[in-house]
C-alpha cells in the first residue's frame, strides 16, 4: 500500500512534467523558466529540484513524453486498418490543433533544444520512426500496385512529414488551417494518381 506522501509526490512530479510539456509547446525552452513551470503546476518552490536535477532534466523528461505520445498516435493511425493509401490518408487527415502546431516539430525550431544532443535526440528519433514507418507503407503500396513503382518510399515519407510540418507553419502564419488542408489535399492527390 502506497502512503499519501508517495501519491502526493507522484502527483507533483506529474504536474511538473505536464506543465513543462505545455510551456515548451507554447514558449520554447528559453521561455520555459523554472518560475513559470512552478506557477503553472501549482507546485512548491523546491518541488522541481526534489523530483528532477533541474530544468534540463525536467525538460528532457517532458520532451521524451511528448515525443512518445506523438509517436504512439502516429503509429496507431499508420498501423491501423486499410490499404497503404488509406493509412497515409488517415495520418494526414487525423484531427490536429493545426494553429497550435506540432509539439515535437516546434521543438526543432528551438535553438536551445537543437544545440543539445540530449534534448534533440527524442525529437529526432520520433521523426525518424514516423518517417521509416511511412516509407515502409509506401513500399507495401508499391508491391500491391497501389503506388507507382517509380516512387521512392524514403522520399515520399520525407514529403509526408514535410507537408505536415510545413503545413503547420503556413497555417500559423496565415492564422487559418486552410494552408495546412490545401497541402494535405495536394499531397493526397499526387499519391492517388499513379
Amino acid at each position: 500500500m502506497y502512503s499519501a506522501r508517495v501519491t502526493i509526490s507522484e502527483s507533483t512530479s506529474e504536474r511538473l512534467i505536464e506543465s513543462t510539456r505545455e510551456l515548451l509547446w507554447e514558449r520554447g525552452y528559453v521561455g520555459t523558466s523554472p518560475k513559470a513551470i512552478l506557477e503553472r503546476s501549482g507546485a512548491g518552490q523546491g518541488s522541481m529540484y526534489h523530483h528532477f536535477r533541474g530544468k534540463p532534466d525536467l525538460a528532457l523528461t517532458a520532451i521524451r513524453r511528448t515525443a512518445e505520445e506523438l509517436r504512439a498516435t502516429a503509429e496507431g493511425v499508420l498501423r491501423g486498418p486499410g490499404t497503404p493509401y488509406e493509412r497515409i490518408e488517415a495520418y494526414l487527415l487525423r484531427e490536429r490543433d493545426v494553429l497550435r502546431g506540432c509539439p515535437v516539430g516546434r521543438l526543432t525550431m528551438d535553438p536551445d533544444v537543437i544545440a543539445s544532443d540530449e534534448l534533440r535526440a527524442p525529437v529526432d528519433a520520433t521523426l525518424d520512426a514516423i518517417r521509416e514507418l511511412i516509407a515502409g507503407i509506401v513500399e507495401e503500396g508499391k508491391e500491391q500496385g497501389q503506388f507507382a513503382p517509380s516512387l521512392d518510399g524514403e522520399e515520399i515519407a520525407a514529403t509526408v512529414l514535410a507537408t505536415v510540418q510545413g503545413g503547420y507553419v503556413l497555417a500559423r502564419a496565415a492564422g487559418s488551417p486552410t494552408a495546412f488542408d490545401a497541402g494535405v489535399r495536394g499531397l493526397l492527390s499526387l499519391l492517388a494518381s499513379r
